[in-house]
């Protein structure tokens, strides 16, 4: 009997039993069964069982009185029993402050699908290696609210104490840090080893701090300049084109030689793409012609966390290839990107962004290590990550284009060898890769039979142009919003450039009273194609 179905005779058996001992007695071979294998109480089985029933993602003790038809006092005389799941990490809670919901953590239930038993992680004698997947445990924890900024400083405490022998912990300790500067820092090493992100920005930080006075106090440090683990060299603002952005920020080279050595981070290697969080992509309303939005609304029902990794499954049951590879292309403009963003968000799947220029660099055989890493890198973030990331080659024509036979030149044969790497990494890929193309006819043909979706994002129809001008300019009349969407065949790109301007022209000179010639205008001056409009500008 698999775990999944000791879980599943025990709930069925356990509805509105009361916990009786005819209950117990007639579940007693599962209840043992789950009690051995986990280390908890028999009491303890029964009620991991209800909140997997009742969940996993939200379950309170009102839930577990109704399904056993307990009164709602006498549930809470099994809030120690709760407690100790949660110790044992089968529960977490979903709020630090609030201990009356309850989750089931998204480790247990994919140990669960595979029958195997999820173990508490060691915290004793530890590697570098097994550190950092404790602290990737535990910032997600934090994400989740199910631990606070306090409670973790203290675990962090005493994980650094009880295992002094790590060569990350004997250098942090050097840099004698107060215990919110050492979480700050060590968020900071967790995102460049767990989440390949070294590019942090003030939204990521904020629920290290347990207030708002003492965010904004980091935020204005870091903003400046002033902030300890700058002045420690730990941390500095990130620079694009030798200008510093001090709205963003980073590991210093020095302390990713120092902290991380164990961890085989090149402090001199090229970042090949950046890892973009679901939770900080915003809500965009995106309009398509009905098919396009039918094939979008598809992929994302197929991403959905229970639908993709049953599919997976049945595909390796019919030795079918195991990853899934789509192709955006289009007219510039028409939401291919932000279509990948939404799916991402919708899915709460991270994104790995390729920058395709740096993989393409001018050393010869650089290239060619640079998409190996990044596979590499990619297959890592798949193993780590409690959801498939999505792999995006964003704006890919230089990549996948046609490949040149009889290649003489170094630089043909580069690009050549780049395009054979991706395609024998796509037969072999374990996850989600979308490319985005404006230029779908350059395309090799060897690139296009490993798409397995492949959807033509087209113009916009009137009827999806006038949706999306009443959502970027919401104040106008159907009149208006029916005149810009007849008289001119926009991409939403387009149009959103046109509210923009639209935006700063109320900014710097009040709303206009003739808001129709207004919009008009600039809607000339964007199609630069036109006979006589070759304005530029506002």
């Amino acid at each position: 009997m698999t775990l999944l179905q000791a879980i599943e005779h025990v709930v069925e058996l356990a509805e509105d039993s009361k916990l009786s001992k005819e209950f117990m007695k007639k579940a007693k071979p599962e209840i043992q069964l789950l009690a051995k294998s986990y280390g908890i109480t028999e009491r303890q089985a029964v009620l991991f069982c209800v909140c997997m029933e009742k969940g996993p993602r939200r379950v309170d003790y009102d839930d577990l009185a109704s399904y056993l038809n307990l009164n709602k006092i006498g549930v809470l005389s099994y809030a120690s029993d709760i407690d100790a799941l949660v110790r044992r990490r089968l529960l977490r809670y979903r709020d630090a402050k609030d201990e009356d919901d309850f989750d089931i953590p998204a480790v247990v239930i994919r140990y669960l699908k595979h029958n195997e038993v999820y173990q508490l992680p060691k915290r004793t004698g530890l590697d570098c290696s097994e550190l950092f997947e404790l602290l990737d445990m535990w910032f997600e924890d934090l994400d989740d609210n199910a631990i606070s900024p306090n409670e973790l400083r203290e675990e962090l405490e005493a994980l650094y104490k009880d295992n002094p022998q790590i060569g990350f912990v004997r250098h942090l300790k050097e840099f004698y840090l107060r215990d919110d500067d050492q979480l700050l820092v060590t968020f900071f090493c967790h995102c460049l080893v767990n989440k390949d992100d070294d590019d942090i920005r003030p939204a990521q930080i904020e629920n290290l701090f347990g207030s708002k006075n003492e965010f904004c106090k980091a935020k204005s440090e870091l903003r400046t300049g002033e902030h300890k683990l700058m002045q420690k060299k730990l941390i500095e603002h990130r620079c694009e084109d030798g200008i510093a952005d001090n709205t963003r920020y980073k590991l210093t080279e020095s302390a990713k030689r120092t902290l991380l050595a164990e961890m085989n981070i090149d402090a001199s290697a090229e970042k090949l793409a950046d890892v973009i969080d679901s939770k900080m992509l915003g809500e965009k309303q995106l309009f398509f012609p009905k098919d396009i939005q039918r094939q979008v609304e598809e992929l994302g029902r197929f991403l959905q966390p229970e639908n993709f990794q049953k599919i997976q499954e049945r595909m390796k049951d019919k030795g079918f290839r195991n990853g899934f590879a789509c192709l955006f292309y289009g007219s510039p403009g028409t939401g291919k990107t932000e279509t990948v963003y939404q799916l991402a968000r919708q899915t709460e799947r991270n994104i790995m962004v390729v920058d395709v220029p740096r993989i393409k660099s001018k050393w010869v055989g650089e290239s060619e290590k640079n998409i190996k890493a990044l596979f590499d890198r990619y297959r890592e973030q798949v193993k780590r990550a409690p959801l498939t990331p999505i792999l995006l080659f964003n704006e890919a024509d230089a990549i996948i284009g046609i490949r040149k036979n009889g290649a003489q030149s170094a630089v043909d044969k580069m690009e050549n060898s780049i395009q054979n790497i991706i395609l024998q990494e796509m037969e072999t890929l374990d996850g989600i890769m979308i490319a985005t193309t404006n230029l779908q006819q350059n395309m090799d043909k060897a690139f296009e039979r490993r798409f397995l979706y492949k959807i033509k994002f087209d113009k916009p129809t009137e009827e999806a142009r006038t949706c999306i001008w009443r959502s970027m300019i919401p104040d106008l009349s159907d009149l208006d919003i029916h005149t810009l969407a007849s008289k001119y065949d926009f991409s939403g790109g387009q149009i959103e450039n046109i509210a923009r301007h639209y935006a700063i022209d109320n900014i710097l000179h009040g709303q206009s009273e003739d808001v129709l010639s207004m919009l008009i205008r600039h809607c000339d001056n964007e199609r630069l194609d036109d006979k006589g409009q070759k304005k530029i500008g506002f």
